[in-house]
């Protein structure tokens, strides 16, 4: 008996985490409380420059964009960026090393530029629009 409930629990949690569909049905009441149903598509998957490829900037003292997620965990204790991209470790990651222009004389980072996405954003191809748009052509 154990066991058959071990195996239907995981397969019901298999099927739980299985993926997420293409469409789902959503249902929502109006102000009037009339029952409106909607089909809503799956989100977009963004894609990302190959890897080694630089973004081309578009004008001069422009951040360097970054052409992976830019998802990583920033605190006060840790900086997931310089994980990679720090002076030391950057030749051995095969990553772009921080500019000098973040560095104290001492060769050590400056921690004025800690937060890395302030001014470096994530470049990727969506296939949606961000934003929806209504106006005409």
């Amino acid at each position: 008996m154990k066991i058959l409930l071990s195996v239907a629990t995981l397969v019901l949690g298999l099927t739980a985490f299985g993926g997420q569909a293409e469409t789902a049905s959503v249902e929502v009441k109006s102000l009037r409380q009339a029952e409106v149903s909607t089909t809503l598509s799956a989100d977009a998957v963004p894609t990302y420059p190959s890897k080694g490829k630089a973004i081309e900037r578009t004008f001069i003292h422009q951040p360097p964009l970054i052409p992976h997620k830019d998802s990583y965990s920033i605190t006060t204790k840790k900086n997931g960026c310089l994980t990679c991209h720090s002076t030391e470790k950057a030749t051995k990651m095969k990553a772009t090393a921080v500019d000098k222009s973040h560095l104290e004389a001492d060769g050590k980072f400056n921690n004025e530029y800690y937060f890395c996405v302030q001014c470096h954003v994530a470049q990727a191809d969506n296939k949606d629009a961000i934003v929806g748009n209504n106006h005409s052509k």
